[in-house]
């Protein structure tokens, strides 16, 4: 691979807890998810698909290589807390379903196309993550994956541009930046809050290092002048 050149986006943070998880029933449901994640101090490999020894039960809409790593910023738990109850799952990181968790480095800080090095491996941002309604089963509220999607406080999702060995306690140091104004706030702006909005959703569009999923969401908006129906993923299956 080439070396990737440094510029003005140079930044580094550590990397606090590296999290997988095998497939497993929700607390108290008969719905099976990988949702929930341990730590692990590793070092683990992590391959264009994620992390060994991760596991998602919906293939369809979880994992695979633009969805490899998940990173929700741990800062957003004591939000959460101060809304919903200071309730155990929201005590230590994986209760989001993350693999990599780390303080001051939220949503406003990163952006599609921003590439890191981590441990030996490289990763790159691909898309802000969309969530769905095995969230509301997770944290026993109804409407959880709403609120998480009003607030903004999604998290984001990398591709692996290179395979390797990650570590809890390595540098996420990004090394290139393709679109930094195009940060994931932005990204889920456009897509929840102002979703009607045909200039953003064209320059989103048009993003080269963007999700091929995110893009058709994009299109598909341009095309019809209309939005998707959110009620499935949102609510679905919640029981």
């Amino acid at each position: 691979m080439m070396r990737l050149p440094i510029d003005e986006g140079h930044s580094c943070t550590r990397l606090d807890r590296l999290l997988v998880g095998e497939i497993s029933t929700i607390t108290g449901t008969t719905i099976l998810s990988g949702i929930a994640k341990r730590l692990v101090t590793g070092p683990i490999h992590l391959s264009f698909t994620g992390f060994q020894g991760d596991r998602q039960a919906d293939l369809k809409h979880h994992g695979g290589p633009e969805k490899a790593v998940h990173h929700y910023p741990f800062e957003h738990y004591s939000k959460w807390r101060e809304i919903i109850g200071d309730i155990a799952l929201l005590k230590l990181p994986g209760a989001f379903g993350e693999n990599m968790s780390m303080q001051n480095f939220d949503e406003d800080h990163v952006a599609i196309g921003d590439v890191f090095s981590l441990g030996t491996a490289v990763l790159e941002v691909s898309q802000s993550r969309q969530p769905c309604w095995k969230l509301n089963a997770r944290f026993d509220v109804r409407d959880f994956a709403w609120r998480v999607q009003v607030t903004g406080r999604c998290g984001w999702y990398y591709r692996v541009l290179r395979e390797g060995l990650v570590a809890s306690g390595d540098w996420l140091e990004r090394i290139y930046r393709h679109s930094p104004e195009w940060t994931i706030s932005r990204v889920v702006r456009t897509l929840y809050t102002d979703p009607y909005n045909y200039s953003e959703l064209s320059k989103m569009a048009a993003l080269s290092r963007l999700s091929v999923n995110l893009k058709r969401y994009a299109e598909c908006r341009l095309e019809t002048r209309d939005i998707e129906d959110w009620s499935r993923r949102l609510y679905g299956h919640f029981e």
